[in-house]
């Protein structure tokens, strides 16, 4: 882009002091120009349906409605607008929202000046950039294992519930209306996936880790 056709950006941030600072960068850059400014994600989606920015500067934790929604509301609607996540954060599971949600990079609030013209310039021509934190939380996501009972199917999950409840093979069974080989040999998968040797060690891992929202009520 050139100065006489910048780069039109839109600021979301709840903090009035974050947009005014990057309002202010975007005066110094000739090829960019502020769009316009919105404090949440709801105002977000409606600003960018009204201004249609190239390129959407967006915070993660904001009220109303938050980056990674609004960010995917965005892309739904006007797919050729760029999101660039910007945030204080670099948690794992934000950095794998925002890009799901469909934002093109990911930057901490720390970057350059610089760095952040150049991160714009190459979001509004499709190419992506993301901070080294950004990158090493996605290496970690991807190389970590699994969490328990992930591969455990639906009637699995079924079965492992009521043997919270108490219900040993016969009753489970009687509810299920299934025989009793079946029952042993869906429990068995259980505590296989599960990697334990007894239901009550199958009983604690449901517990602690909430695989069955349903299952203290």
């Amino acid at each position: 882009m050139t100065e006489d056709n910048p780069i039109r950006v839109l600021v979301v941030d709840d903090h009035a002091v974050v947009r005014s600072g990057l309002a202010t960068f975007l005066h110094a850059c000739d090829d960019l120009v502020l769009a316009g400014e919105a404090s949440d994600g709801e105002e977000a989606v409606r600003r960018c349906s009204e201004l249609r920015p190239d390129v959407v500067l967006m915070d993660l934790v904001m009220p109303v409605m938050d980056g990674a929604t609004a960010t995917r509301a965005i892309r739904e609607k006007c797919p050729r607008v760029q999101v660039i996540a910007l945030t204080s954060f670099k948690e794992d599971d934000l950095v794998q929202g925002a890009l799901e949600a469909g934002a093109i990079g990911y930057l901490l609030k720390n970057i350059s000046g610089d760095e952040l013209a150049a991160a714009i310039r190459a979001a509004h021509a499709g190419r992506p950039t993301l901070a080294p934190e950004a990158a090493r939380a996605l290496i970690h996501a991807a190389t970590r294992p699994p969490a328990p009972g992930a591969d455990l199917t639906g009637r699995e999950l079924e079965i492992l519930g009521l043997m919270v409840k108490g219900l040993n093979n016969s009753q489970i069974a009687e509810r299920l209306v299934v025989s009793r080989s079946t029952v042993k040999f869906h429990v068995s998968n259980v505590l296989s996936k599960l990697g334990v040797a007894s239901r009550t060690e199958a009983v604690a891992i449901a517990l602690q880790h909430h695989l069955l929202p349903d299952a203290t009520e």
